[in-house]
C-alpha cells in the first residue's frame, strides 16, 4: 500500500476546474516530483492534501487513511508537513522561534529539543543566525529555515512547494544536497513541486508531468529526463 494515494482528484476554484481526474501516489521513502508550467495544477495538489482546499470528487489517502474532509491541523499530526511557496516566515521572530513554531503539535519537549539539534546540524547557517530576526535572512537561507521547520514537526511526508523560487543559483544546490538527505538519511518521503524541472528530475526516483490540471505523462525520474517530450516541454530543449 502507497504512503499517499490521491486517486481521480477533481477540484474546483469557483467554476474553474484546477485538477481534473488526478491519480498519483508516493510510496514510502520514495522523492516524487510534480513537474508542469504555472497554473497546470501542482500546488492545487499540495492544498487539497494538506486540506486548504476540499476535492470535488475523488479521495485521497494517507497511510491507508481518508484525508479529505479532515482539518489541516489533524493532516499536520497525522504526519504531513508542508513548506509552502514564498516561504511564508514569521519576520519579527527569531529563527529559533520561527523553528519551535513547526513543533506546534508535539509536547514531547526532549524530542523537541533533539529535533532541533539535528535541524540545526543539517543547516549550519541556521545555528549561526539562531537569535537574529527572521527578515535579516537571505532568500537562501530563510528557505532552509522553513525546511527546518517543517521538519519540527517530524513528517513522514514532506511537501514542498517550489523551494528553489527566488533562491540565488549558488544555494539551490545546497537545498537540492539538503532534499536528498532528508530523504535518505531522515528516512522522510517527499513530493517536491517544483518549476525547476531538471533538479526535481535529478533528486527524485519518480515524478508527474501536469498540464492543465492533469496528468500528462509519469514514471522513473531518470527516463522522463531523457524523454524527447519532457525535454521540449519542461527542459527548455537538451538536458
Amino acid at each position: 500500500m502507497a504512503l499517499l494515494s490521491i486517486e481521480n482528484a477533481e477540484l474546483y476554484y469557483d467554476h474553474v476546474y484546477a485538477l481534473k481526474g488526478v491519480s498519483m501516489t508516493v510510496e514510502e521513502g520514495e522523492t516524487v516530483a510534480l513537474i508542469g508550467a504555472n497554473g497546470a495544477g501542482k500546488s492545487s495538489i499540495l492544498r487539497a492534501i494538506t486540506g486548504l482546499r476540499p476535492l470535488r470528487s475523488g479521495h485521497i489517502l494517507f497511510d491507508g487513511k481518508r484525508l479529505d474532509g479532515i482539518s489541516p491541523d489533524r493532516i499536520v499530526k497525522l504526519g504531513i508537513a508542508m513548506v509552502p511557496e514564498g516561504r511564508r516566515v514569521f519576520p519579527l521572530m527569531s529563527v529559533r522561534d520561527n523553528l519551535l513554531m513547526g513543533a506546534f503539535t508535539r509536547t514531547d519537549q526532549a524530542g523537541i529539543a533533539d529535533t532541533l539539534e539535528r535541524v540545526l546540524t543539517r543547516f549550519p547557517r541556521l545555528k549561526e543566525r539562531f537569535s537574529q530576526q527572521a527578515s535579516t535572512l537571505s532568500g537562501g537561507e530563510q528557505q532552509m529555515m522553513v525546511i527546518g521547520r517543517a521538519l519540527m514537526a517530524k513528517p513522514r511526508l514532506l511537501l514542498l512547494d517550489e523551494p528553489s523560487l527566488g533562491v540565488a543559483p549558488k544555494l539551490v544546490q545546497d537545498i537540492a544536497r539538503s532534499i536528498v538527505a532528508i530523504n535518505r538519511e531522515e528516512k522522510v518521503s517527499v513530493l517536491l513541486v517544483e518549476q525547476n524541472s531538471r533538479m526535481a528530475l535529478r533528486i527524485s526516483q519518480r515524478a508527474y508531468a501536469l498540464t492543465t490540471g492533469s496528468v500528462a505523462l509519469s514514471g522513473n525520474s531518470a527516463d522522463l529526463l531523457n524523454d524527447a517530450r519532457v525535454k521540449a516541454l519542461y527542459l527548455g530543449g537538451e538536458v
